[in-house]
């Protein structure tokens, strides 16, 4: 059985706009999707700032009514039947709040315990495993105020897991983690992952999403672009090679210039302090090097390196240029 089904949902958001004469306009966060999840599954839905993910994982737990289509979470609907669901999933939006900080974790968790309705005996037990599930065995006498960012956002999982929901939704949960902190965090997904949990993360972070997720949905602009495996996906660009130059100051009509040569198919660019990283997609690979320099003329450049593409610029092909 799937754990979640969604059938063309859609969501519409009305805001008003002007000063003076005032108009209701329509946004549309969420249009006409479709997917489903099987049970014990990690499914990832990847797309850029303002896509749709958070307001399609709102819909799935209930805090928002779709405008159209379907849901169903463990075969419940998720407006006809949100009482059936919100006692078995848990989700997590990245950040720091929902904790209280002049607390220990696990005085932290068994007043949460005390909120879901966990017998004490069973929270007693499962406290303690939770703890070392999400790597906080040694740190639960502590209070929360001295954690690091990273270590509250794995006791906002342990808390999630008081309950022993079935399906879990993870909305960008290493957002704002410096490296050591997202890396732990991953660890606790895979964690989850061998405990057969269904687990629906939604994120920006292209290696993440390739190293945990079974599939993966693309979203822009409220729509779903590509649903493959990562391989899948990545065998969307299997026909290009990735050029990337270290740039300085890179003017934008030479930028423009360069998205019309016949050669190349995308260029993304990064900043990245006092330098640019140009990222350009070519079927020509490393034959393309020498006309793509020459159309810089003038712009100074440090290294050059021809590369096999990854789900990232499997990505940028989907959602566009930047």
């Amino acid at each position: 059985m799937n754990a979640i089904e969604i059938r063309n949902l859609r969501r519409v958001f009305k805001t008003t706009i002007g000063i003076i004469r005032r108009k209701t306009k329509e946004v549309i966060a969420v249009d006409d999707i479709s997917f489903s999840v099987p049970q014990g599954s990690l499914f990832g839905l990847l797309g850029p700032n303002g896509a749709g993910k958070t307001t399609t994982v709102k819909m799935l737990t209930t805090l928002l009514i779709p405008t159209a289509g379907s849901a169903r979470v463990l075969g419940y609907d998720v407006v006809r039947r949100a009482d059936a669901i919100r006692g078995r999933i848990g989700f997590i939006f990245g950040g720091e709040r929902g904790l209280y900080w002049r607390l220990s974790g696990i005085n932290n968790l068994r007043y949460f315990a005390s909120l879901y309705h966990v017998d004490p005996e069973v929270s007693d037990k499962r406290i303690p495993y939770l703890l070392d599930l999400v790597g906080l065995e040694d740190r639960g006498q502590e209070r929360v105020e001295g954690y690091s960012r990273g270590m509250k956002q794995r006791l906002h999982i342990a808390r999630t897991l008081l309950h022993d929901p079935e399906v879990l939704f993870l909305d960008e949960p290493t957002m704002g983690l410096d490296p050591v902190g997202a890396r732990e965090l991953r660890q606790v997904i895979r964690n989850l992952q061998a405990e057969k949990k269904t687990i629906l993360l939604t994120t920006h972070y292209m290696f993440e999403a390739d190293a945990l997720c079974e599939r993966i949905a693309v979203i822009d602009r409220g729509r779903i672009v590509a649903m493959d495996t990562p391989e899948g996906l990545k065998h969307l660009v299997s026909d290009l090679s990735v050029i990337e130059i270290e740039v300085f100051g890179l003017p934008e009509d030479t930028l423009a210039k360069l998205r019309q040569l016949p050669f190349i198919d995308t260029i993304n660019v990064e900043d990245h302090d006092q330098r640019q990283l140009l990222l350009a997609h070519s079927p020509s690979g490393s034959e393309a090097v020498p006309e793509l320099l020459a159309a810089m003329d003038g712009v100074r450049v440090g290294k050059v390196v021809v590369r096999e593409p990854t789900l990232e610029d499997a990505y940028v092909r989907l959602v566009g240029e930047s």
